[in-house]
C-alpha cells in the first residue's frame, strides 16, 4: 500500500494555440482543432464496431439497439472488398452484403454511421480485404500503380453507385475511412479520397488511422488512434508488451507502435507519434472493446480492463471515443475468409469465431466491460460538450516508467475556472496496491481548490471522475468524491453521482445552499442509494448518489430516465426493454417521492435446458505441432481435428428460437459440425463459447457433433497477458452443454396506467 505525505498538484493548462474553425467536415459533423460539433453544438461521440458481414442480417436491429443503449452514437463497419467482388465483374450487395440497408438500419437505430472502405482493410481478413484476384493482380498493392488503381476506381464506382441513395441525401453517414494501417504512402491516401469522391463515395469527414507514426496528407483525412490492453500480434513468448502497458497510464502521447506492427514493411513515418494539435484533436477509431485470438497466442482481456483503458483516454483529452470491436461476430459458412498463415499472414486466425471478447457478443450476450462502458459513456453524453473545453493537465509527480506502481495515476481536464479530475488505477496482470492518503490540489486561474477535506483511499480497480467548480441548475457544487455519471432535465435537475468502492460519496456545495438528505432503497436488491435536496434562492438541485455495488445495474437513458436493471435498457419513446436480463425486475427513481419504484412485466423468463450429449470418440494423442510460420505455431487443419479430436454429438432437437448453445470446455480447438460441414470454432483460452442455434443452421434431422481436439504439452502457445499465465489443456474435455435463453422485462407506460 502506498501513501502520499503531501496534496497531489496539477495547474490547469489553457489551450496552446487558438481554435482552428472552421475545421473539417460540414454543418452536421464539424471537427475542429479541439473537438466535434454535431449541428453546431459541441459533442463528444462514442464510435463502436460492427461487421455487417460478420452478424446475420436478421440480428442486425436487436445488435445496433444494443449498442445504442450500451452509450455508442455511432457504428463503424468495414467494407470487405472480397465478400463483394470475389470474381472479376458486377460485385454483390445482395442480402448480407447490402451496405445500404445496414446503413438504414443504423439510423432507425438512432446512430451515426463510420463506412471504412479500404480498399485494403486488415480486419483479420484475407489479403487484408482483397479478393484473391486483386491480391494476385500484376500491381503494385496499396500504391499510386495506374493499374491498381484501375482495380480500385471499377471497385469504388460500384460501391458509390450501391450507395447514392444513401449517400444523395440527409443521412447518418458521418465519415468514410480511407485504407487502413498504410504508414508512408500520404499521397496514396489523398489518390484514394479523390477517387471516393468522383464516385460520390462522400461524407462529411474522411479519416485515416494513424498509429506507427504514419506519413498522412495534412488537411485531407483525420487521423484516429488506437489503444489495447494486450494483443493477439505478438509472439507467444513476448509477455505483456509495453505498448499495450501503456494504455493503463495518463499521458499525452496518443500514438501506438505496436498496433499492426506484425504486418508493417516500412519504418517511414512522417509525425513525431503526437496527434498534430494546430490541425486536429486527439481521437480514436480503435480503443481496444475486447481482442480476438490468433492460434499461437490466445489473451484473455476483462471488463475492467477495457474500462480503464477507456477511462485513461477521455482524461487524456480524447475528442471521440472509438471501439473494436463493440459487437463481436462470425465469419459465415463456406469460402475461408480468415487471416491465415496459409495467405502469409503471421497469424493463423479461427476459421470462423470473431466473437473478440466484446462488450456484445457474437451470440448477443452481454459482459462486464458492456455496463462498465456504458457509464463513461452516458457521462459522454451529459458532460461531453463541457468536457470539449477542457484541455487535459498531467499532474506534477507523474510515474517514473511502467514498472510504476505506486504513484497514482490521474489528470486534469479543465478551462481554468472548473474541471474533472481523472483517476485510472486499474492494469490487469501485475496488481496495484491501495493508494493511501489520497488529496488533491488543483491550480486553477484564479483560485486553488484542495480536496477532500480529509485524504482518502483509493483502492486498486479504481476509475473515477470527481467534479470540482461545478454549477447545474443554480447550484454550485465546490467538488465532490463520487463520479459524475448523468445529469437530467425536469422540474428539479438531477445529478447522478456513482461512489467508489471504499470511499463515501461527498458533495461540497457551494455557500448559500441548504440540503436534505434521505436513503432511497430500504430493501434488497436496490438498496443504499442516498438522495440529497439542494436548494438556495438562486436554483434547485437534486443529486442521486449511487452506492459502488450498483453502478453496474445503472442506466440512465438518452430522455433523462433512471432505471436499475441487470441487463440493456432499450429505449423506444416512452417504451422500455430490459434485454440480456437475470430475472431481477427493474425498478425505476422516481423524483417526486425519491424512491425506486418497481417497472415493468417479464416477456420471457431465462431458461436453462441441458443438452443431451453422445460421447463417441476419444481424443488421439496429438503431434507437438501443426508446423510454423515466421516462428509462430500454426493452427492445427479441420482434418487434424478429425484425426486426433474427441467427439460427441448434441442432441438439440429442443431448442426454441432464441436459444444460444452454450459449450463450456478444455482443449486446444473446438469445432462444430452440422452433417459433416463445419460452422463454428474457437480456441480455447477459458471462455464460454455461445453460439445461437439459428446460426448452426441445423434441421430436425440434422446430426450436431463436437469435436475437441487436446493440447500438448510443447504447444508453442500463450495464454493471457504474459503468455504463462495458463497452461494449454492437455486433454479434451466437455464440461457442459446447455441451451440458454435469458430473461426480458418491457415497461411500458400505458399497460402499467390500464
Amino acid at each position: 500500500m502506498t501513501s502520499f505525505a503531501a496534496p497531489l498538484r496539477a495547474r490547469s493548462t489553457p489551450w496552446p494555440r487558438p481554435e482552428s474553425s472552421p475545421g473539417f467536415g460540414d454543418p452536421r459533423f464539424t471537427i475542429t482543432s479541439r473537438r466535434v460539433l454535431r449541428n453546431g453544438v459541441p459533442v463528444l461521440p462514442v464510435s463502436g464496431e460492427l461487421h455487417h458481414l460478420r452478424v446475420p442480417r436478421a440480428d442486425w436491429s436487436r445488435r445496433l439497439r444494443l449498442m445504442r443503449a450500451g452509450g455508442i452514437t455511432a457504428v463503424s463497419t468495414y467494407v470487405f472488398w472480397l465478400w463483394h467482388q470475389p470474381v472479376p465483374g458486377p460485385a454483390d450487395f445482395d442480402g448480407q452484403l447490402d451496405v445500404a440497408s445496414f446503413v438504414a438500419e443504423a439510423e432507425a437505430a438512432d446512430l451515426d454511421v463510420v463506412i471504412r472502405i479500404g480498399p485494403w482493410c486488415h480486419g483479420e481478413t484475407r489479403n487484408g480485404g482483397f479478393p484473391d484476384w486483386v491480391q494476385q493482380a500484376p500491381v503494385q498493392h496499396r500504391t499510386n500503380d495506374p493499374a491498381y488503381l484501375r482495380l480500385v476506381d471499377d471497385w469504388f464506382s460500384q460501391l458509390g453507385a450501391h450507395l447514392s441513395g444513401v449517400l444523395a441525401r440527409e443521412n447518418r453517414v458521418i465519415a468514410i475511412q480511407l485504407e487502413n494501417e498504410l504508414y508512408d504512402q500520404p499521397d496514396h491516401i489523398a489518390m484514394l479520397q479523390r477517387i471516393a469522391t468522383d464516385h460520390g463515395l462522400v461524407a462529411s469527414v474522411y479519416t485515416s488511422t494513424a498509429w506507427g507514426s504514419a506519413a498522412l496528407p495534412k488537411g485531407l483525412v483525420v487521423p484516429l488512434y488506437g489503444g489495447y490492453a494486450d494483443g493477439f500480434w505478438v509472439d507467444s513468448d513476448s509477455g505483456w508488451d509495453a505498448s499495450f502497458r501503456e494504455h493503463f497510464f495518463h499521458s499525452h502521447v496518443w500514438d501506438d507502435p505496436g498496433i499492426g506492427a506484425d504486418l508493417r514493411t516500412s519504418e517511414k513515418s512522417g509525425t513525431d507519434g503526437r496527434f498534430a494539435p494546430e490541425l486536429y484533436p486527439p481521437a480514436t477509431c480503435e480503443l481496444g472493446g475486447g481482442m480476438t485470438v490468433a492460434y499461437h497466442r490466445r489473451p484473455t482481456v476483462s471488463g475492467r480492463d477495457i474500462a480503464a483503458v477507456a477511462h485513461a483516454k477521455i482524461g487524456n483529452g480524447s475528442a471521440w471515443q472509438g471501439y473494436y470491436m463493440f459487437v463481436g461476430g462470425a465469419n459465415p459458412p463456406g469460402t475461408q475468409w480468415q487471416e491465415s498463415h496459409a495467405t502469409g499472414y503471421p497469424n493463423d486466425l479461427p476459421r470462423f469465431d470473431y466473437d473478440f471478447h466484446a462488450p456484445i457478443g457474437a451470440a448477443g450476450d452481454l459482459r462486464e466491460a458492456f455496463g462498465l462502458l456504458r457509464e463513461q459513456h452516458t457521462f459522454l453524453r451529459d458532460f461531453g460538450g463541457m468536457l470539449t473545453g477542457m484541455p487535459s493537465a498531467l499532474p506534477e509527480t507523474m510515474p517514473k516508467g511502467l514498472d510504476d506502481r505506486s504513484t497514482l495515476r490521474w489528470a486534469l481536464r479543465s478551462d481554468g475556472r472548473r474541471g474533472v479530475v481523472f483517476m485510472t488505477w486499474h492494469q490487469p496482470l501485475v496488481p496495484l496496491a491501495d493508494v493511501e492518503s489520497v488529496q488533491f490540489d488543483l491550480q486553477l486561474c484564479e483560485t486553488t481548490v484542495r480536496f477532500p477535506d480529509r485524504p482518502v483511499t483509493v483502492r486498486s480497480g479504481t476509475t473515477a471522475r470527481w467534479p470540482v467548480n461545478l454549477d447545474f441548475g443554480g447550484i454550485g457544487v465546490d467538488w465532490a468524491t463520487a463520479s459524475l455519471i448523468a445529469l437530467t432535465d425536469g422540474r428539479v435537475p438531477l445529478l447522478v453521482l456513482g461512489e467508489e468502492e471504499g470511499i463515501l460519496g461527498q458533495v461540497r456545495f457551494a455557500g448559500g445552499v441548504d440540503v436534505t438528505e434521505q436513503v432511497v432503497g430500504a430493501e434488497r436488491p436496490w438498496q443504499g442509494a442516498r438522495l440529497l435536496r439542494a436548494r438556495s434562492e438562486s436554483g434547485a438541485l437534486d443529486v442521486l448518489i449511487i452506492p459502488f455495488t450498483l453502478r453496474g445495474s445503472l442506466t440512465v437513458t438518452p430522455t433523462g430516465r433512471v432505471i436499475l436493471a441487470v441487463g440493456a435498457v432499450v429505449e423506444d419513446g416512452a417504451v422500455l426493454t430490459v434485454e440480456e436480463s437475470d430475472g431481477t425486475r427493474p425498478a425505476e427513481f422516481c423524483a417526486d417521492s425519491g424512491e425506486w419504484v418497481g417497472r415493468g412485466h417479464s416477456e420471457r423468463s431465462t431458461r436453462r435446458t441441458a443438452v443431451v450429449v453422445t460421447a463417441h470418440d476419444p481424443a488421439a494423442e496429438p503431434p507437438a505441432t501443426y508446423g510454423q510460420f515466421k516462428r509462430r505455431a500454426s493452427a492445427p487443419s479441420s482434418a487434424d481435428v478429425r484425426r486426433y479430436g474427441a467427439r460427441w454429438e448434441l442432441d438439440l432437437r429442443r431448442a426454441i428460437d432464441g436459444d444460444v448453445l452454450t459449450i463450456s470446455w478444455m482443449g486446444d480447438v473446438a469445432q462444430l459440425a452440422v452433417d459433416g460441414i463445419p460452422v463454428a470454432d474457437q480456441f480455447w483460452n477459458g471462455s464460454v463459447w455461445r453460439i445461437p442455434v439459428d446460426r448452426l443452421a441445423a434441421g430436425s434431422g440434422s446430426r450436431v457433433e463436437l469435436r475437441v481436439l487436446p493440447g500438448h504439452p510443447e504447444s508453442r502457445v500463450g495464454i493471457g497477458y504474459d503468455g504463462r499465465s495458463a497452461s494449454l489443456p492437455v486433454t479434451a474435455e466437455l464440461d457442459e452443454a446447455v441451451l440458454v435463453s435469458t430473461a426480458r422485462w418491457r415497461i411500458d407506460p400505458a399497460s402499467e396506467r390500464s
